[in-house]
């Protein structure tokens, strides 16, 4: 498969590059895509969460009333659970939410979500290019050249650019990142893929 390449203006260069069947045209495995989406989301986690169980709450230990003759339940303690004020029973604790994911799974699982963007026409390849100073005015103009204005894009650089990165912070729907940062969910999550030329022969020399 071949895509055209553009400019900044929007405008064919005349020049196409080539997309490697066995990156953008394999057999999508969708159930690597899942895992490959669940392990990075399990990962944002902060797993901080923290409620105090009887042991941890401020309170008396007195026993609060006899144990036999009330006709009511026995209690031992203000802090127990059933009270208001009193411990949580089994409530959440500080836990690391992240998991192993094979190395070949999360391959096949990037390669599947790349293989569907291409099936679904959503990736375009610019020329590199740079901005002089970050201006958000000058980087809605280029997307508006690509027609991806109204698109929730991922423009993906060979390497880190400062004023390309700061322009694009204003826009919600755009976002910019390394070829080293990519992921199967930033791909999964954006409807049109745009790659810097370089940018793509880096990704499919490191994933061929």
């Amino acid at each position: 498969m071949k895509l055209k390449v553009f400019n900044i203006a929007g405008e064919e260069t005349g020049k196409e590059i080539e997309l490697k069947d066995n990156i953008f045209g394999i057999e999508p495995n969708d159930h690597a895509i899942y895992l490959d989406v669940k392990q990075y989301l399990a990962n944002q986690r902060q797993g901080t969460h923290k409620s105090k169980e009887k042991w941890e709450v401020t309170g008396s230990t007195r026993k609060i009333k006899r144990q036999k003759g009330t006709g009511t339940a026995r209690a031992g303690s203000i802090k127990s659970p059933v009270f208001r004020g009193g411990g949580r029973i089994f409530g959440p604790q500080p836990r690391d939410y992240s998991f192993k994911l094979n190395k070949k799974v999360k391959q096949l699982a990037r390669k599947s979500a790349l293989t569907y963007k291409a099936k679904n026409d959503s990736i375009k390849v610019v020329e590199d290019f740079s901005l002089d100073a970050p201006k958000t005015k000058e980087y809605a103009g280029i997307l508006n050249n690509l027609k991806i204005q109204d698109k929730k894009s991922l423009i993906i650089l060979n390497q880190p650019n400062k004023n390309i990165y700061l322009s694009s912070r204003n826009l919600t729907g755009s976002k910019v990142i390394t070829i080293s940062e990519l992921t199967t969910y930033d791909i999964m999550n954006c409807s049109s893929l745009v790659f810097i030329e370089s940018s793509l022969e880096v990704l499919q020399n490191m994933l061929n």
